[in-house]
Parts: C-alpha cells; structure tokens; sequence
C-alpha cells in the first residue's frame, strides 16, 4: 500500500469515527436500545460512502469489500453505548451539543475530502461539477440518513452553515488537486470545512430561512 492509499485510510476511519460518535449519541438521545445504537452509528459513518460508490458506479461499495469501515463503527458505537459515556455525553444540553458539533463537523471535513480523491480517482476526466457534488454527497449522505431514521429534520437543512461548508471545501479541494498536490488539497479542504461548520456555531451563522 502506497503512502496516498495508507493517508486515505486513515483519513476515512477518522471519519468513520467521527460519524458513527454523532450517529450514536443521536441514536441515544432518542432512547433506543443497543441495536438501534449500532444501526444508527454505522449507517451516519457508510451512508455518504455508500451513496458515492453508487453514484460512481463502484459496486459493490467500498464499505462491503473491506469490512474495517463497518468493525469501527459498531466499536465506536458500543462504546458510547457504556452507561458512563453515554450519561456524560447526553447528560448536559451543553456535553452534547458540544460533542456533536465536533464529531460532525470532523467528519463532514473528511469525508469531503474523501469523496474528492475517490471521484477523482474512479473518473478522472469527470470534471469539476462530477467532483464537486460527488464529495458534498459523501459527507452529508450519512448524516441525512441518520436524521431520517431519528425521525428529525435532516441538519443539512437547519444547522448553521452545514452542507454549505462541505461544498466550499470540496470546491477548494478540486481546484487546489492538480496545484498543491493530493494530500495538500485535501487536508486544506478537510480543515476549511471544519473550521467554517466551528466558525458558524460560535457566530450563529445561517442561511437564510423560511418564517
């Protein structure tokens, strides 16, 4: 394994981690059982990669073809499953909402950059928009589906400067790829992403909304 491939990997379980931590601690707030934990936590960490795959005509998805992906999610979710955690996580508005906002936005960040690197390795020639939507599906996929099985209004559509932070990213990562390098473009777009979701919270910026 190459160092590129050996720095995506690690890029995607620290996603993998990050997702299934606020797929879990959702799946808790909403009081449900072991099972629902690890279902939750699992589908917020594979969902947006699964969706990439398809889209990319990669099948089956990366996540069945290497069962790591799956083994750290449910771990993850286990973990803050433990009586401890849990009440520490969820006890306070504040623990939470904390907690949440860094696990997501950790995630959303580098599954941004993820979706970039792998659309641009699966289609090299399928220009900037391909690339771009690829990588802002990537990340907020999981999210989505997590917020639909909770039975609450997906984030994307209410928190801040949400998906809007992965679409910058992406865009500054697609056009920094061929400029900086692969690595360097997508850290750049990873930490951009996080820092706007982080600037947002603390700033309470938002995008316009219906009243």
């Amino acid at each position: 394994m190459d160092a590129m491939n050996v720095f995506v990997l690690m890029l995607e379980l620290i996603g993998t981690v990050a997702f299934s931590a606020s797929g879990s601690i959702v799946a808790i707030r909403k009081k449900m059982d072991i099972f629902g934990v690890c279902v939750l936590g699992l589908t917020t960490a594979v969902g947006g990669g699964i969706f990439r795959d398809l889209l990319l005509g990669y099948t089956p998805p990366h996540t069945f073809r290497n069962p790591v992906y799956a083994i750290t999610s449910i771990a993850v979710s286990l973990i803050i499953f433990i009586r401890p955690v849990r009440r520490y996580l969820t006890g306070t508005h504040a623990a939470y909402d904390l907690t949440m906002l860094l696990a997501d936005s950790m995630g959303l960040g580098v599954f941004t950059a993820i979706g970039v690197s792998i659309a641009k390795e699966t289609v090299p020639d399928g220009g900037f928009f391909l690339t771009v939507f690829v990588a802002t599906l990537s990340s907020v996929g999981g999210g989505i589906l997590r917020d639909i099985m909770a039975g609450q209004t997906p984030f994307i559509f209410v928190k801040h400067v949400y998906a809007c932070a992965s679409l910058v990213g992406a865009v500054v990562c697609t056009v920094l790829w061929s400029m900086t390098g692969h690595v360097t473009a997508m850290i750049i777009g990873a930490v951009l992403v996080f820092v706007i979701r982080i600037l947002s919270a603390v700033f309470k910026w938002n995008l316009p909304r219906a009243d």
